[in-house]
């Protein structure tokens, strides 16, 4: 049984209470080797903020998730093992966007968590017990939630970074959680802008190759996509000085890369 595992993080909070991705990755080694299962490939998603959705292209905005959609498009697996649900999706929009990709490929899950799920089953009991499993989940995060949107809405307010995603171009100080300059990240982003000005028909994919054949790379070394692209495009506010935290837009206190 050819399986492949998927892990992810997506906040400072679930690495300290036991979710980090190296606990993940044992677990699922451990799991797959019980059950007899040849695990071809592990991905990761790490980040302090749950998976977006690009509503245009109706895909999952997550970098080891489509890398993951791009391998099981050229290899044949059975299943997807992860330690549950909720590294998959946190919310209804994505739990459906990632069924309908897994579905393409004939892919099921398998949940070390949730050992009776199965995005395929009618089971009735079945159905209420994950079903109830998530709801719990779900409430969880939102307690977590009102306790802590206080105190970042408060210090957006301000024009302070209030978590999240670190933009390319940035890092967060040690110590003082404040945005300053990645001199090589902003050299690039300033190129992306350049380039679309220049040639403003340019593709996202064309704009993705042409940085990789300059010797551009991501945060973490890797190649550009056109999904990096994208989202550095839709951050030109951001770039430009203003910070947006959810309903707040303010001129933030950050340095403007443009």
């Amino acid at each position: 049984m050819n399986v492949i595992g998927y892990i992810r993080v997506s906040t400072q909070g679930q690495a300290r209470d036991g979710y980090s991705l190296a606990y993940q990755e044992d677990e699922i080694k451990a799991y797959c080797q019980a059950q007899g299962y040849t695990l071809l490939r592990l991905f990761k998603d790490e980040g302090i903020s749950g998976a977006k959705v690009d509503e245009e292209a109706l895909e999952v905005d997550r970098l080891g998730f489509q890398e993951m959609l791009e391998y099981l498009s050229r290899q044949e697996v059975n299943y997807v093992v992860t330690l549950n649900t909720s590294r998959l999706w946190r919310s209804d929009i994505v739990k459906v966007l990632v069924q309908r990709e897994l579905k393409k490929y004939g892919v099921d899950i398998r949940s070390i968590e949730q050992p009776q799920y199965s995005i395929h089953k009618k089971d009735p009991s079945d159905f209420l017990i994950n079903g109830l499993m998530e709801l719990l989940d779900q409430y969880q995060r939102l307690e977590i939630s009102l306790k802590l949107g206080r105190g970042r809405n408060k210090k957006a307010q301000q024009g302070g970074y209030a978590g999240g995603n670190v933009a390319l171009g940035y890092k967060v100080e040690r110590g003082k959680k404040r945005l300053v300059i990645d001199d090589r990240q902003a050299r690039t982003v300033q190129r992306v802008f350049d380039l679309k000005e220049q040639y403003p028909s340019l593709t996202l994919t064309q704009l993705a190759e042409q940085l990789n054949a300059e010797g551009h790379r991501t945060k973490q070394g890797k190649l550009f996509t056109k999904v990096q692209i994208k989202r550095i495009l839709d951050r030109k506010a951001f770039y430009s000085g203003l910070y947006r935290y959810g309903e707040i837009t303010v001129t933030g206190k950050h340095q403007a890369i443009l």
